[in-house]
């Protein structure tokens, strides 16, 4: 592959690891201390692709907690990181799809909803940060997913054109997100029932049946394609 191929930037969360057990759990034990005991699975799931503060704002409303986002956004990040240090999984596929940009010379950047110390705790415990070290969390710009935002920092960080970008995402909120952003978008869906949003139909890319469908080669391959013809 050409290194004039796009920029690449990876979503975290449930595309690159699979955090959101862990993000589930740290959700669940917070939202305990304050009587809350019904909040499942299947309620985290409308959460996918939507950052941690963004996330606890609408659960509080939604709950009627009286305690400052603050404490809860630090109580989750603290349950969070304890969890994720003891171990996050990285999907194998993507590890190899990392590995192949980085042998290429792709210019490669993670923007996730997630706050910079669990990005980058995620990263260290899981090796990747050997090759992704430029990072973007949502805290750092003014909108979240499904705004542009985090994406476009991101290639500002690159030094990349927006319209030269891929975005690799498992949420309709983040393929929306780059979508506004004037990316192409692999999709990779974290949830298989909604293969079908309408945010994905963006996509350049997209592996409906999601890890289980996603190969690196065939990611590499599309993006290979992109790249000018000298």
């Amino acid at each position: 592959m050409s290194t004039a191929c796009p920029s690449v930037i990876f979503d975290l969360d449930g595309t690159l690891v699979d955090s959101e057990p862990n993000y589930y759990e740290a959700g669940r034990q917070v939202l305990a201390g304050y009587g809350v005991t019904d909040f499942s699975w299947e309620h985290h799931t409308r959460f996918i692709g939507i950052g941690t503060r963004e996330t606890l704002e609408r659960l509080s409303e939604e709950y009627g907690l009286d305690a400052p986002i603050e404490d809860l956004l630090a109580g989750k990040n603290r349950t969070y990181l304890e969890l994720a240090r003891a171990g996050t999984e990285v999907y194998p596929e993507m590890r190899k799809f990392v590995e192949l940009l980085h042998a290429a010379g792709v210019p490669m950047a993670v923007a996730s909803g997630s706050s910079r110390t669990a990005i980058e705790a995620v990263l260290a415990g899981t090796g990747l940060d050997a090759f992704l070290t430029t990072l973007v969390s949502a805290e750092e710009v003014a909108h979240g997913k499904p705004r542009p935002d985090v994406f476009l920092e991101a290639a500002r960080r690159l030094g990349a054109d927006p319209a030269d970008c891929v975005v690799l995402e498992d949420a309709p909120p983040g393929a929306a997100a780059a979508h506004a952003a004037g990316m192409r978008c692999i999709a990779v869906p974290y949830v298989a029932e909604t293969a079908t949003d309408e945010a994905f139909r963006t996509a350049g890319l997209i592996f409906p049946g999601g890890q289980a469908e996603f190969t690196a080669q065939a990611a590499y391959d599309w993006i290979g394609r992109l790249a000018p013809t000298p």
